[in-house]
């Protein structure tokens, strides 16, 4: 019975529709029976999660759909806070190697509150990037932060990468 609980999991996990632009997903089974999908920012295969689902969904969103380069995100990035390590899901970089967007994301199920933002500001103490987005692939919230001002201002919309 176990099997097939996580068998209807999965097929809901990769049947969850998004609030973002199909792309061509790479999923997988791997070798103990879990399914897996491919993440492009760290080259090769990930659990396939909730979570991991949204972040490979927005991933390909940012890169596809608002020309953010490849080259210049990455996923899981560490960090230390308070003495305790964390990862941020995604931080995308300028040019010149400076943090210009964290992205913080949550499973679909999972209602964006203001614990949410709590985490991504409190993760914004360390790479003072100047915006911030929080999405559970149905929903996505993207703010300026003035860092000089300490003020923010919620955006209509992703920016596209040139406009940062």
């Amino acid at each position: 019975m176990r099997k097939f609980t996580q068998i209807y999991y999965l097929c809901k996990i990769i049947m969850t529709s998004l609030n973002l632009p199909q792309y061509n997903i790479n999923v997988r089974t791997a070798p103990d029976g879990s399914k897996q999908i491919f993440d492009t920012l760290r080259s090769k295969f990930i659990t396939l999660t909730p979570e991991e689902w949204v972040r490979q969904h927005f991933v390909a969103f940012l890169i596809n759909h608002k020309g953010y380069p490849t080259g210049l995100m990455a996923n899981e990035v560490s960090l230390s806070l308070n003495g305790t390590s964390r990862r941020s899901d995604t931080v995308v970089y300028s040019s010149s190697a400076q943090p210009l967007v964290i992205v913080e994301y949550k499973a679909p199920s999972v209602k964006i509150s203001q614990k949410t933002f709590d985490q991504i500001i409190r993760y914004n103490m360390v790479f003072k990037a100047p915006y911030l987005i929080v999405s559970n692939g149905m929903n996505h919230y993207c703010c300026h932060i003035d860092l000089e001002n300490h003020s923010y201002k919620f955006l209509p919309d992703i920016p596209q990468y040139q406009a940062l």
